[in-house]
């Protein structure tokens, strides 16, 4: 229809639609556009093993581009993209809003929908990466654009930082851009990463914020014995030394022991419940000393159980090609966490002691040190702060984490690092994380962005 007024008509109508065009979306929240922004972010496929995380750094830096934010961006290896932005501020430390832009697998058969649909359906916003952590990226993003566009006076530097990499050990995320982008995080005394939410227990909502995590340790395992025929078996082979070395560890679990963030963390729980398990929590350091009690406490919560003591988990192993070879070699790999009170070389030599005798050979794939944020900083009380006012009754917790996130590297720079998301999910609430079906519900997401906008407020605006 343009073609029918002239130049000056046309720029006029063009003029009118730009302005209704901002019109609406300075209508929209910022809520609003977190959620379409998480929908399409699902829909950029940076499944890991490849990664591809530099589809994610083109996502970011359209969106940066359209609302004028400068940016920086680096590949550690072709696809491994990184991106950060920083809005400038006072000379307090700066504070690091830091994700990984990866996630992990999805097999589709056992999905009831599109694991990269990004789709909305019976409240929920569906799709790899929703809660684990597109979804906590997201709502970084979302204050990060917000502080800009109010164009306030900041104390600090504010540092947006989206990482690859994360969910095989960060190697060519956060861990390269430590050692070769070293100035990103030069002047930031405060981080906040995933790895905390807020939980409803009983009446009471309880937010959770990590500031330890177990330590992962990632072994190879392998045994060399003679090959032959598998119609002739032998006293020994490559396969049955794995096999005894795996049942001695599976029957001899590490010893229980309470250090004191889960000792705080399992007190602070047992305030909010009401069943039998109250006491226990409350006493957790004796309660591991009564026969019986680690089994039931597994079959009663696998993740808190994890939290007591060091584990090992066989993942992965490997022998022959063929069903009628004994193989020369056979290997397993262990997925074991550590509880972060002493080094990881102590716990590898303790395994190492245990399996001695089956000559199974030990090599360390990935192993990282322990670090404990305290919660005297001013990150922290801002969340309790904000917390106490947008959900009157609730209570916060410094928690450990059983699963590994990136803030191991900045902890060890020294930077006051913890895991939290102020999104609340509710008792037998789903979520799929690394499993099927990965969802948030959409007003929790939406309340969780409200609020997290409001902790970074608190911290950085006078």
């Amino acid at each position: 229809m343009l073609r029918r007024y002239g130049l000056k008509t046309r720029r006029g109508l063009l003029l009118a639609f730009g302005l209704l065009l901002a019109a609406h979306v300075n209508a929209q929240s910022i809520e609003d556009e977190a959620v379409v922004w998480l929908q399409e972010f699902i829909q950029v496929d940076t499944i890991n093993p490849p990664g591809n995380e530099s589809r994610a750094v083109d996502f970011y830096a359209a969106i940066f581009d359209a609302e004028g934010i400068a940016y920086e961006t680096a590949e550690s290896a072709p696809g491994r993209g990184n991106i950060w932005a920083r809005l400038a501020g006072g000379d307090e430390p700066a504070l690091i809003l830091l994700q990984h832009t990866d996630v992990v697998p999805a097999d589709r058969e056992y999905w009831t929908s599109d694991p990269l649909s990004g789709e909305i359906r019976d409240g929920y916003i569906w799709g790899r990466g929703a809660r684990d952590m597109k979804g906590t990226g997201i709502s970084q993003l979302a204050t990060f654009v917000s502080l800009h566009r109010a164009g306030l006076a900041l104390n600090r530097d504010v540092v947006f930082v989206a990482t690859a990499d994360e969910e095989a050990g960060g190697a060519f995320g956060a861990g390269w851009l430590v050692e070769n982008r070293p100035e990103i995080f030069a002047e930031a005394g405060l981080l906040i990463n995933e790895g905390g939410a807020g939980s409803r227990l009983g009446d009471q909502v309880v937010f959770g914020v990590e500031v330890t995590q177990k330590v992962p340790v990632w072994l190879h395992l392998t045994a060399v014995d003679t090959p032959g025929h598998g119609s002739s078996p032998r006293t020994t082979s490559a396969v049955t030394r794995i096999v005894e070395a795996l049942n001695i560890i599976r029957e001899n679990p590490f010893p229980p022991r309470i250090i004191p963030p889960v000792e705080a963390y399992f007190a602070g729980l047992s305030l909010s419940m009401d069943n039998e398990w109250a006491d226990a929590y409350a006493n957790i350091a004796s309660a591991i000393r009564e026969p019986g009690f680690m089994q039931e406490f597994q079959e009663y919560s696998s993740g808190n159980h994890a939290l007591t003591r060091d584990t090992c988990t066989m993942t992965r192993m490997g022998a022959s090609s063929k069903i009628n070879v004994i193989p020369p070699e056979a290997w397993a790999e262990l997925d074991c966490r550590i509880l972060p009170d002493r080094p990881a070389e102590e716990f590898i030599d303790t395994v190492r002691n245990m399996i001695a005798a089956t000559g199974v050979e030990i090599e360390v794939i990935m192993a990282f040190t322990p670090a404990i944020s305290a919660t005297d900083s001013a990150l922290y009380q801002s969340i309790v702060n904000v917390t106490r006012e947008m959900h009157p009754g609730s209570r916060v917790l410094p928690s450990v984490s059983t699963g590994f996130t990136d803030s191991h590297f900045t902890r060890d720079l020294g930077i006051v690092s913890y895991g939290f998301n102020p999104i609340i999910t509710e008792r037998g609430d789903p979520s799929g994380v690394h499993g099927n079906d990965e969802r948030v519900p959409v007003e929790a997401f939406r309340r969780g962005v409200t609020d997290l906008r409001a902790i970074i407020r608190d911290l950085v605006v006078d």
